[in-house]
């Protein structure tokens, strides 16, 4: 036998050599028989078929070390073709090769990049991944839900994945004839696993496993995705390859960024501090904090989250990742633009808004202004909603197949509107966590609905003064966007000044005219935004829900004196969830940080990005493996 792993120029060091020699020459039968039972043993735990090996090693869920050396094989690894090559018979030879001090090797590291570059681009091979980004709504809240009252939108980095794979690498020949086909949801972050029956004809699904383990937002999501596949692919071809990726099954994975849920415990359990720092010391997609009371009163949620519109990030990016599989649209890496009203480079993204929307509405039993759906589509932007009746379809729907149900709602005229929009240059996005476990925010727009319709006269008024004001921020910052335009160099030299003052001598480090404007936009921004809150205030306190909690405006009146903060204030429907805070220049330099690390505020990873739904070129977790491995440092 003779087996050829590395050249002898590669291994550099005695001890590589002297394995060389062994592996190129020994005949050793206590050697061959050791090789059987360690490649025996990986058989029994991962199975004797190519395809599952890759699928689990994908999912990092065997030893780093075993998946590595079952992917090194095409890499550097040539096995004699006259004897059996399976991947436990070569998992064994790389053993041998490396057993030891195999971390001396330089060929070993060299060998471990390669192998997980090759397990990317196999894994992405047979996979998508899309994913959709959080929300932050500085205006608009509660307003939005009426036409044709405006909200200002923000996405952020905080992103949800959602990972769509086949179960079944082939399908059996009978199989055709299947009247279901297999579906799997997973939520590592949830430990969670649910198995569904879908139903190819009526594109419905039957849990197969525990309800616990379900998600209503998920299943929605993927049976208005089936329905519209079924509506929209229409040419033979791809029909078929629908077909055939239906009956392969549906192995879906979704992942959302730590940012979006609570992890103050963890980091008190540990004895860190409350900061940045510590937040970034979690693993990235750290299991899910649950909350212990308030859920049954609905005052709180079951998961601790931070208010970034998860379930709408998670919504769209199941929607996003399962059309682009099945071959209904082509969703666009990271960096496509889009035009208003959403129609751009991809016009498919419309038809991932309008399944996404419809989804999302009916999965929380109601039809809702749609701003953080719109946004997780097409990025941060002006939004105003759709009319409800583009929905009325889904509403009595019980007699009627989900595809004919899609068909209407993609048949009727989308009214919604989306421009473009994002902070003027140089002014930054902090967000923080008060870590008081979340609020309902159904509950709170249930209540101020009631106010609404037992006090019409003083609602309305209080209603009109809040659209005013924020109408008046967004010409603000708008002026603040043509001031960067026009005088760069002007707008740049103020922002950098005032970052460092308190609000009240920001006027006095400007001399010339332009600087004078500039400073005089920056404070009108910061006194419409007090009206805001006063008007947000005053909505809760006669609706009596705590859109701006009394713990809340302490924090919030304390960051607006503090340098450089332009203004603060509770995101979208209010409540315990988050504060945010919009600063002039970067957050490294800016004492906010330390101020709510010290009143009791966890400060998030999370900034803007303008970007919306996009493309991704793997899993995630596998990245974060790869950087981990770039960063080995051998002595």
């Amino acid at each position: 036998m003779r087996v050829s792993f590395l050249s002898p120029a590669i291994c550099k060091d005695s001890l590589a050599r002297r394995h060389y020699r062994t592996v190129q020459t020994s005949r050793d039968s206590m050697y061959v028989e050791e090789r059987k039972i360690l490649a025996r043993r990986l058989r029994t735990e991962i199975g004797s078929t190519r395809s599952r090996v890759f699928s689990l090693a994908s999912r990092l869920s065997l030893d780093l070390g075993f998946s590595l050396s079952l992917l090194i094989r095409r890499r550097r690894v040539r096995v004699n073709r006259r004897r059996r090559s399976d991947e436990g018979d070569e998992a064994a030879n790389f053993y041998f090769l490396f057993a030891g001090n195999w971390k001396k090797s330089w060929a070993a590291l060299i060998l471990l990049c390669f192998s997980f570059n090759f397990a990317s681009k196999r894994a992405s091979a047979m996979e998508v991944v899309v994913s959709a980004p959080g929300k932050v709504l500085i205006t608009g809240g509660y307003l939005v839900l009426e036409r044709p009252n405006a909200g200002i939108v923000l996405s952020t980095t905080a992103r949800f994945y959602a990972i769509v794979r086949p179960i079944y690498d082939e399908i059996k020949p009978e199989s055709w004839a299947w009247a279901w086909a297999d579906v799997k949801v997973t939520s590592p972050q949830l430990s969670r696993e649910a198995t569904y029956k879908l139903s190819l004809k009526n594109c419905t699904l039957q849990c197969t496993s525990s309800r616990e383990s379900t998600n209503p937002f998920v299943e929605q999501a993927i049976q208005y995705c089936v329905a519209a596949c079924k509506v929209v692919i229409t040419e033979k071809e791809k029909k078929d390859a629908f077909d055939k990726l239906l009956l392969q099954g549906l192995d879906i994975t979704i992942l959302g960024s730590n940012d979006f849920y609570s992890y103050r415990s963890q980091i008190e359990q540990r004895g860190l501090p409350l900061t940045p720092e510590a937040l970034a010391s979690l693993p990235p997609f750290s299991s899910i904090t649950f909350n212990t009371g308030g859920i049954q009163s609905g005052t709180k949620p079951e998961v601790a989250k931070t208010g970034l519109g998860s379930s709408a990030a998670m919504t769209t990016s199941v929607v996003a990742s399962l059309l682009h599989y099945l071959g209904a649209v082509s969703i666009p890496f990271p960096g496509k633009q889009y035009s208003e009203n959403g129609n751009g480079i991809n016009s498919g993204l419309a038809l991932v808004h309008s399944i996404a929307q419809s989804a999302h509405c009916i999965a929380q039993g109601k039809i809702g202004s749609g701003f953080d759906v719109s946004s997780a589509v097409y990025g941060s932007q002006k939004y105003f909603r759709f009319s409800p009746q583009v929905l009325s379809s889904t509403q009595d729907s019980s007699w009627r197949r989900l595809p004919e149900i899609v068909s209407d709602i993609l048949a009727q005229k989308w009214d919604h509107e989306n421009k473009p929009f994002s902070l003027p240059p140089f002014l930054t996005l902090l967000l923080g966590e008060p870590g008081t476990g979340g609020s309902s925010t159904p509950s709170m727009v249930g209540a101020v609905k009631m106010w609404q319709n037992a006090d019409p006269t003083n609602s309305q008024e209080i209603w009109q003064k809040l659209a005013d004001a924020n109408s008046l921020l967004e010409l603000q910052l708008k002026n603040l966007n043509k001031y960067s335009q026009d005088h760069y160099d002007s707008y740049k030299h103020v922002i950098t000044v005032c970052s460092r003052l308190p609000h009240n001598k920001w006027i006095e480090m400007v001399t010339d005219q332009i600087g004078c404007l500039i400073v005089k936009s920056l404070l009108d921004t910061r006194e419409v935004f007090l009206q805001i809150r006063h008007f947000l205030r005053e909505m809760g306190k006669a609706a009596g829900v705590p859109i701006e909690p009394e713990l809340q405006t302490e924090i919030l009146d304390l960051t607006m004196e503090t340098e450089g903060v332009l203004f603060a204030g509770v995101p979208g429907a209010g409540g315990f969830d988050a504060v945010f805070a919009v600063i002039l220049g970067d957050a490294h330099h800016n004492p906010i940080i330390s101020t709510w690390s010290a009143r009791g505020v966890l400060p998030l990873l999370v900034g803007e990005n303008p970007h919306g739904v996009c493309l991704e070129n793997g899993d995630p977790r596998a990245r974060d493996v790869s950087s981990a491995i770039s960063s080995i440092n051998i002595n």
